[in-house]
């Protein structure tokens, strides 16, 4: 790369910082669709609803389907996980009267309650707010012929609003972003839950090539001299800030965005 193309990267690269950093923070919704199997078919019953009817009620009311997945590696499956993106808590509550009062919406949410049987067992909500320094949801290349990619949704809970901050500003402020990108861990958004269990936590995702590209990037991270260095500031180990860690490991549906 020539000493010209390198300073236009990196001007773009400022500009995109910037203008990051002045934008609102999303707020995302993570819709929990608890399943069976059984004889209702209940996951394609459900996909193919956030396929043909929820993802375009959310386009019609100004918001957007971010993500839809399947359980790959999780606790209480079978699942669905819907996760959807609005720019505001306005925004979502507009949302919420726009799809209600949405005739095709409301037709089709009818047409799925009337196909006998179950067509899924509940359906668990939350609300997080994005993280200033990534306030939306990073979009994903897809390359053409390439397997759909792992996703993971790590959720960390911590003790109180003060020791959560801490962990917050070891993320945006402390540089774990940045390393989690240069040991091949790809953050998809981050955010902090505002409505939800197991409060107070943040939750992100991130995305992997493969299980076994998910592995040798933890590994990485683990032995990572910059990591050791940060986790090592006093007041910011995990038994000072971080209470319990739990995570799923999801696989995209076929016209899920993120894949």
């Amino acid at each position: 790369m020539t000493r010209r193309a390198a300073v236009k990267v990196s001007a773009a690269a400022a500009a995109s910082s910037l203008q990051a950093a002045h934008a609102p923070p999303a707020i995302f919704e993570i819709r929990y669709f608890q399943l069976r199997n059984s004889a209702d078919r209940q996951i394609q019953r459900v996909a193919d609803f956030l396929r043909d009817a929820y993802a375009l009620a959310l386009l019609r009311a100004g918001a957007k389907l971010e993500g839809a997945f399947a359980n790959l590696i999780a606790p209480n499956g079978p699942f669905v996980m819907a996760i959807s993106s609005y720019s505001s808590m306005a925004a979502y509550d507009a949302a919420l009267q726009k799809t209600g009062a949405d005739s095709i919406y409301q037709l089709e949410v009818t047409a799925l309650e009337g196909k006998g049987g179950l067509s899924y067992v509940r359906v668990e909500t939350s609300l997080l707010r994005a993280f200033p320094t990534m306030p939306s949801v990073v979009p994903l290349a897809v390359g053409a012929g390439k397997p759909p990619r792992v996703f993971e949704l790590r959720t960390y809970e911590s003790n109180s609003p003060v020791t959560l901050a801490r962990k917050i500003g070891m993320f945006e402020q402390g540089g774990e972003i940045e390393i989690f990108r240069r040991v091949g861990i790809t953050p998809v958004f981050f955010a902090e839950t505002l409505v939800g269990r197991q409060m107070p936590n943040l939750t992100y995702l991130v995305a992997y090539d493969s299980l076994a590209g998910r592995e040798q990037a933890w590994t990485r991270f683990l032995a990572d001299p910059e990591w050791l260095k940060l986790r090592a500031k006093p007041g910011l180990s995990d038994p000072e800030i971080v209470s319990n860690i739990s995570n799923v490991l999801l696989q995209p549906l076929p016209f899920s965005p993120l894949r």
